[in-house]
């Protein structure tokens, strides 16, 4: 495999802005300088995750993960250095040889975690080819199509069929493949004998991708329903899969999501592909219709917005209620309801009426919450009657407690007064009531009374604990970060005899870029962390970009900086010394040691002194 050379990859490096790579998986937004957003390699909820446009590199001053625009992706999607170049050469449209590409969107296999990677794409590339190429897959491609999808989708989402004759089994065997990880792959059923079974059977087969697009699991859905199977059956969880964070779809929705500023969850495989044919590209489902908070988190770092478009049916306005009460207690997303006509799920829906017809759909029958809240209060209930009308307003009221803005507030207590012919009064004098009554209750249990929660969160920075820095370490930084940036400081300091750092760390970051300045005219901090390849060390120059600010330097402040390292360190080191022997001469009881050191760590104290007052 041909190494890039260095020239292609700064090419490559060049052609790209760092922000809008690590835009399409993080929502930034400005702060000062730089961009903040939540952090993808860890949960949190006040943003700590920087990007600097000019000096083109990430810092989470919480998890404290840096790096230029290569190490992100490396970090996000755990892939290779030249996988990395080749994902951000093609997302800024430049021209790589094809030598450079060799294997490079393939997974690493020298891995566990590329080897089960690796099971997964062969055994949807199997399934795929016995879908649309061979006899046995007819009727399941005969179903796709009656579902209303394209030759073109049905490529797209690689989707595919596994026959009852169990074929996937003999498939890795005729390859050799490794006993212990097809077990542990989650593609097979294992019997009592140790004997490996395929897992999915007379099942049309969904891949299930993760966060860089290659297959973790598979959904099948049963193409004929018997009453002791179920209709989906997922891959169990596994190294690669774990069912309450991945979101079918993500890898391919996340472009247009951050395009539209807003991404639509469904409820099924099906909507989401079938919404994706018709032109509505941010779509994406959970795995079932249970939404977790750590789906709810990766939403969040890419968009404000989220749409819910389940089913209108009593199962899909269940988890439609359930998602948006979840979206309320543990997010800031701005929530909206998409309720399609006559209660049709969105499949359904789109071959029915069109994809234009779904396209305007998707757009026009948004509904707020609170307003779908006030309609699923209403199922079941007969209106006609007082106690039903009663109950219904009971049930209301609490909700309409929390909404804060004024207008919308007065228009659902105008709505409730005219269909019940109520005064409209009485609605408000009930609402003060049940808003009372709620503060009071919370006053009671010692819980703060929620406040309303703006569409735009400030953003703040979260430094990551550690300990304070010495005065020597102080001193370190700050020259090593003027030695990188400012060409008459290094021509200084180099000229200064025997001059080293005395933390290793730093010296050897600065021996290092003796080696980087001999290539290179100029320094940039994303080229340089390259340059070092060592992780602790590349991390480290990332943490003084992204905490060291200055404009400028003095001649007089270098001077301090070297002072600080070349005199004042040393005396220090002798001191500590000098004072341990004296704790141990003192617990010996050698008097005469004891008044030895004792002189000699005046005589270093007094140097000392000496020393600052220069």
């Amino acid at each position: 495999m041909a190494k890039i050379p260095e020239d292609v990859i700064e090419t490559v490096r060049t052609a790209t802005n760092i922000a809008d790579v690590v835009g399409q998986y993080v929502q930034l937004k400005k702060s000062g300088k730089n961009l903040f957003g939540l952090c993808p390699f860890h949960e949190e909820r006040t943003p700590s995750f920087s990007v600097s446009e000019d000096k083109q590199i990430f810092h989470c001053f919480s998890c404290g993960r840096g790096g230029n625009v290569f190490k992100f992706l490396m970090e996000l999607e755990h892939v290779s250095f030249r996988e990395a170049v080749v994902k951000v050469a093609d997302f800024s449209h430049v021209d790589l040889d094809t030598e450079y590409r060799e294997e490079a969107n393939a997974p690493a296999v020298d891995s566990k975690t590329g080897q089960l990677i690796d099971l997964h794409e062969q055994a949807a590339k199997l399934y795929h080819h016995i879908l649309v190429n061979t006899e046995m897959g007819q009727p399941a491609l005969d179903y796709l199509h009656q579902r209303g999808l394209t030759d073109a989708t049905i490529e797209q989402y690689q989707l595919g069929f596994a026959p009852g004759q169990r074929l996937l089994k003999p498939f890795f065997d005729q390859r050799q493949a490794d006993y212990q990880l097809l077990r542990q792959s989650g593609l097979f059923i294992e019997n009592t004998q140790g004997e490996l079974r395929d897992r999915f059977t007379e099942r049309v087969m969904f891949p299930l991708r993760n966060a860089s697009g290659h297959v973790a699991a598979f959904s099948g859905r049963v193409l004929k329903k018997t009453e002791d199977q179920p209709k989906y059956l997922n891959s169990p969880e596994t190294a690669l899969f774990t069912k309450s964070r991945l979101l079918f779809n993500f890898d391919l929705a996340r472009p247009a999501i951050r395009q539209a500023g807003e991404v639509t969850l469904f409820e099924g495989y099906m909507d989401v592909i079938s919404a994706a044919q018709a032109g509505v590209l941010n779509g994406i489902a959970s795995m079932g219709t249970s939404l977790t908070t750590e789906q709810i988190y990766a939403i969040e770092r890419t968009t404000d917005k989220i749409n819910v478009c389940y089913d209108g049916d009593t199962p899909g306005q269940r988890a439609t209620q359930r998602a948006i009460g979840l979206l309320q207690q543990h997010s800031h997303l701005q929530v909206s309801v998409i309720q399609l006509p006559e209660g049709q799920d969105p499949d359904e829906y789109r071959r029915a009426h069109g994809d234009e017809a779904f396209q305007q759909v998707m757009q026009s029958a948004k509904e707020t919450p609170i307003r779908f809240q006030l309609r699923y209060l209403r199922r079941d209930r007969a209106l006609d009657t007082d106690s039903e009308r009663l109950a219904y307003l009971n049930d209301v009221m609490p909700l309409l407690a929390q909404v804060s803005e004024p207008v919308a507030l007065d228009l659902y207590l105008n709505q409730l007064a005219n269909e019940f012919q109520l005064d409209k009064s009485a609605l408000v004098a009930q609402l003060k009531q049940v808003r009372q009554s709620t503060a009071a209750q919370q006053e009671r249990q010692h819980v703060p009374a929620p406040t309303p929660v703006p569409l735009t969160a400030p953003v703040e920075t979260v430094h990551q604990q550690r300990r304070p820095l010495t005065r020597l370490e102080r001193a370190e930084r700050q020259l090593l970060y003027w030695l990188l940036h400012d060409r008459n400081v290094w021509a200084k300091v180099t000229q200064v005899p025997d001059f080293c750092f005395v933390h290793d760390d730093y010296q050897v970051i600065y021996t290092l870029a003796q080696g980087y300045f001999q290539t290179h005219q100029a320094y940039q901090s994303a080229q340089f962390t390259d340059f070092i390849q060592e992780e602790r060390l590349q991390q480290l120059v990332i943490e003084l970009e992204s905490t060291i600010s200055l404009t400028a330097v003095t001649p007089r402040e270098i001077d301090d900086y070297l002072k600080v390292i070349m005199d004042e360190a040393p005396l220090d080191a002798q001191l500590r010394a000098k004072k341990r022997a004296l704790t141990e001469a003192s617990r010996l009881g050698d008097a005469a040691q004891q008044r030895q050191l004792v002189i000699e760590i005046v005589q270093l104290e007094q140097q000392r002194q000496a020393n600052k007052q220069v």
